[in-house]
């Protein structure tokens, strides 16, 4: 069973706790030096590492600096915020709707230049049509018990789609060919879907590959995730909405992406992927 909310929480300000503690012992300075190097009291340190006080940045800041362990800052300081707000429960992300869930991140889609996007399971939010988003959202807000303003959402989702007419902005997408066969939705609908998702492949700014059934592969499908530029991934769950902004995060996904990429095929194969999906639908 998932962890609660509050027990994450917990669990990722005790993570950043033993890594300060084990900074600290790297350094070879017990904590009474490393308060009067950083001008507090013992006793605060002890609160931190202990995981009795979440430190701010500026007192990681302090930290590493009196350990001379700099280059572990911008890491510390992304963890230190992803355990305040890196899992977000869908439950209070939607208790609202999932209208207001779609244009939560409006300013970031507009913000974003470059979108790395990998799924494993639905068309991503980005290629949807609206036929498609439909049958999706009013499946999740069934399963989820939300409020029914699925037309609303839908209209936010294509509203906020927007972005890929854009050619300021560069998609990069990478499917599984799960993808174009799972049904969640009617023949005439999938069919629509995937026309529409060859339609996509001729623009100029964005790329699409599909990671064949019959593919050799060097990772194995993993949870759908998207990068935003170099500094934020998104990675969905069924419990939760996690934002990852820790740069060693940040690469590990792009690290994925690249290795999910290689798998890919493009191009004419992609695309008979697709006719074939649409064949199979009778």
């Amino acid at each position: 069973m998932p962890l609660h909310p509050s027990s994450r929480l917990q669990e990722a300000r005790r993570a950043l706790a033993d890594r300060l503690r084990e900074i600290r012992r790297d350094a070879e300075i017990s904590g009474r030096e490393l308060a009067a190097r950083c001008g507090w009291s013992e006793s605060k340190s002890s609160r931190i590492e202990n995981a009795r006080t979440p430190p701010s940045d500026a007192d990681i800041r302090a930290w590493c600096r009196a350990c001379a362990a700099e280059d572990q800052t911008a890491d510390l300081i992304a963890a230190n915020r992803e355990s305040a707000d890196a899992q977000v429960e869908w439950k209070r992300l939607q208790r609202t709707g999932l209208r207001r869930l779609q244009e939560s991140v409006g300013g970031l889609y507009r913000q974003t230049r470059t979108f790395r996007v990998y799924v494993s399971d639905v068309i991503p939010g980005l290629l949807q049509t609206a036929g498609y988003a439909t049958a999706l959202l009013s499946s999740i807000a069934d399963f989820r018990g939300a409020p029914d303003d699925v037309s609303e959402a839908v209209t936010a989702r294509m509203r906020r789609n927007a972005v890929l007419d854009d050619p300021g902005h560069r998609f990069s997408f990478v499917l599984e060919e799960s993808v174009l066969r799972y049904r969640l939705c009617g023949p005439g609908t999938m069919s629509a879907q995937l026309g529409h998702l060859l339609g996509v492949m001729d623009s100029q700014n964005v790329a699409v590959g599909i990671v064949p059934f019959s593919a050799r592969r060097t990772v194995w499908p993993m949870p759908t995730f998207t990068i935003f530029d170099d500094s934020r991934v998104h990675a969905d769950t069924l419990d939760a909405a996690a934002t990852l902004t820790q740069p060693g995060r940040v690469d590990l996904y792009a690290r994925a992406f690249e290795r999910l990429s290689q798998g890919a095929v493009r191009g004419a194969a992609a695309r008979s992927l697709i006719a074939d999906a649409v064949a199979s639908l009778g």
